[in-house]
């Protein structure tokens, strides 16, 4: 019977489903099969007499869980599983052994778990003052490095982050008091457990003796560690991944867990799945070519199933606008050829290239969704500055003023703000109207002493840019992130760089907005962008917009990947990953079926002015163009290499400097450090 539902599979998927004992990594390329894969070595199991009670599966969604139970079940017969495997995400795994064995941490079962919005109403009432985002932040990763409150603060080096573990000592104690657990806790407590608790370790490893992990290359150091505990009784692991689609290291994952698994659990069987099913070949072909300059992968190469397909297009203009024309005028041949709207996608690697295209998409009159994001117009950090300028442009707007009056933060709560409402309606004047009339004294019996000094300082502050506004358009944008830093209040935030992306980008177009028309003010151009935002109907045929990580996991017949200028994709400067850029390059190109377009331009708003950009690496690496930057590839050494002289025999590389076609080496050769070019070594 097993037979019947191995005949679909090619033989690497053959050899992975029939691997029984012992550890499994299976490299699955892109579009190469691995949920059909990872799901009929899960029928093979139970097919053979595993117990399915035995054998647990971990996905990182209830979708992918949901999916891979369905198909999984459609390959057995039913009367053969009295017990279903246990197959669910980590974190409900982690509930699952909670409610069985809170007891081991001295705490009763009857734990409540909190959501995002409760943890942060515990955090606000523990610390008012620190940005909430980055506490939020901060907190979730020291769980997930399996930090303690004290571990956190030894580590901290400046004030803020020692403020932040004092919040997380506090925010621990809270939660234990009132047994709470929150989202992380539900790995980190399980971990706790089996780590104060052998004998259960060794009783779970027992009973689930076959264990499965979807999307390893996404797990995080606590995911892998517990995973250590529950195989500490045997080492039949599979994880199913890809190096080449780890893009989340900002979330916490860490590709190391995959690159490393063969040294992590001994005697390791690899099968790489390397046939794509998905795109053309010519596709693949360039797709392989930019993953290749990765230097951290354990390398594997797509082969197609396909026809060649029609070449890769790339798309050069002068700035964002031509870049949507020739965009919508591409989709509106294939949707008049009988092209599907669906079947059709556009990609960005920064969520503020959006507004082009919206714009661009809304005056064509072509139906969009943005997947997994939201309307340029319609974020709330664009809110904010559409209510900031209102206000600057209609005082009597008390709804605009409410938005912004506490942004960024100036100590003005809730109840201010319904005392002013109060005040409004009693008086029948507007909010901005009684700041402006009455004197400090009096406002302060409405709002308290320190309150009034804060609203009188903004008041003036208004003001000022009102002036500024009437005297020079250009120098009124300077003039309100200086009054208010507005952008540089994102500077702590995780999503930081998203929401002041979005700040520049709309910086920019209000800027090229008051150049191209001199006579209009900025009530005009407010009133231009509230028609722009209505929502065209809705369509269920839309063609997709979305981020390139919102994309994972899709796949389109036409895709059009937008902004590839160095500093938008990849992403430059402090804190970049150029490597985890280069594999969302990879992602972003393996989504496509049959078409692929890639587009950069000359000219692009960049921190909030127009300025002329560089084309992307990317597009010379995957051998699209010639003359871009030139990166080297996997000859390059760096630290850690092993290599061979003729003389001094084999040392390990401690440092590499590039000194014109070579690089200029020290290499420590048994102890005794030596200075070599490469090309007097040969890498092992």
């Amino acid at each position: 019977m097993s037979d019947n539902f191995l005949l679909s599979l090619n033989d690497s998927q053959k050899n992975a489903a029939q691997h029984i004992d012992g550890a499994l990594l299976i490299l699955a390329g892109a579009g190469s099969g691995k949920t059909k894969t990872i799901t009929t070595r899960l029928a093979y199991l139970i097919s053979i007499g595993i117990d399915p009670a035995s054998i647990l599966t971990l996905t990182f969604t209830n979708k992918a869980a949901t999916e891979m139970r369905e198909r999984a079940y459609s390959l057995i017969d039913p009367s053969m599983v009295q017990t279903p495997p246990l197959l669910c995400t980590f974190h409900k795994f982690g509930l699952l052994l909670l409610k069985f064995y809170m007891n081991e941490l001295g705490r009763k079962n009857n734990f409540i778990i909190i959501d995002t919005d409760d943890k942060k109403r515990i955090l606000k009432s523990i610390d008012k003052e620190l940005p909430l985002p980055l506490v939020t932040s901060e907190i979730s990763k020291y769980k997930n490095s399996i930090l303690t409150p004290s571990e956190a603060k030894a580590a901290a080096q400046l004030k803020l982050y020692q403020e932040v573990a004092d919040v997380y000592e506090k925010y621990e104690n809270y939660l234990e008091k009132n047994n709470l657990v929150d989202f992380d806790d539900l790995l980190l407590l399980p971990y706790k457990i089996l780590c104060n608790n052998e004998k259960l370790a060794k009783e779970l490893s027992q009973k689930y003796n076959y264990i499965m992990v979807d999307e390893y290359q996404d797990t995080n150091e606590l995911q892998y560690k517990l995973l250590r505990k529950l195989c500490c009784t045997h080492n039949n692991l599979c994880v199913v991944g890809d190096d080449d689609q780890s893009i989340y290291g900002w979330r916490g994952a860490t590709i190391k867990n995959i690159l490393n698994f063969t040294e992590h659990f001994e005697n390791t069987t690899v099968v790489k799945l390397e046939e794509n099913y998905r795109s053309t070949n010519t596709i693949l072909d360039h797709a392989n070519q930019l993953i290749e300059h990765n230097r951290d992968r354990l390398g594997k190469k797509l082969v197609g199933t396909r026809a060649k397909g029609n070449s890769v297009k790339v798309y050069e203009s002068h700035d964002e606008n031509e870049e949507t024309r020739k965009l919508v005028d591409d989709i509106k041949k294939l949707v008049l050829s009988g092209e599907k709207a669906s079947d059709i996608a556009i990609l960005f690697r920064v969520n503020a290239l959006s507004r082009s295209l919206e714009e661009g998409f809304n005056k064509a009159g072509i139906a969009y969704k943005l997947v997994g994001g939201m309307k340029f117009y319609e974020r709330a950090e664009i809110k904010d500055l559409i209510a900031y300028f209102r206000i600057l442009t209609n005082n009597n707007d008390n709804f605009s003023l409410k938005r912004i009056i506490n942004k960024p933060k100036r100590g003005i709560g809730k109840t201010t703000i319904e005392k002013l409402d109060a005040k409004s309606a009693q008086s029948k004047k507007p909010i901005f109207q009684l700041l402006e009339e009455l004197e400090p004294e009096e406002l302060a019996k409405v709002v308290g002493k320190k309150n009034s000094r804060t609203l009188k300082v903004f008041m003036a502050s208004v003001m000022d840019l009102k002036d500024t506004l009437e005297e020079s358009k250009m120098r009124f944008l300077d003039s309100f992130e200086d009054t208010f830093d507005y952008r540089s209040s994102y500077d702590n935030a995780p999503d930081g760089f998203d929401r002041q992306a979005n700040i520049d980008e709309f910086y920019g177009y209000i800027r090229d907005y008051f150049i191209q028309n001199p006579h209009l003010g900025l009530e005009d151009f407010l009133n231009e962008i509230a028609l722009e935002s209505e929502n065209s109907e809705f369509s269920e045929e839309m063609v997709s917009m979305m981020s390139i990580h919102a994309s994972k996991g899709l796949e389109y017949k036409h895709l059009f990947i937008i902004g590839l200028e160095e500093g938008f994709f990849p992403i430059t400067g402090d804190g970049s990953d150029i490597e985890e850029e280069r594999r969302l390059g990879y992602v972003a190109i393996t989504r496509a079926m049959d078409n692929l377009t890639l587009s950069f331009v000359h000219s692009r708003f960049y921190k909030g002015k127009r300025t002329s950009l560089t084309k992307s690496r990317f597009l010379s690496e995957s051998g699209l163009i010639k003359g871009c930057l030139t990166i080297e590839k996997n000859s390059a050494y760096k630290k850690g290499d092993l290599v061979k002289h003729k003389i001094f025999g084999m040392g390990r590389v401690q440092k590499a400097v590039k000194a014109g076609k070579d690089y200029k080496l020290t290499i420590n050769f048994s102890g005794q450090r030596r200075d070599i070019l490469s090309s007097f070594v040969e890498k092992i």
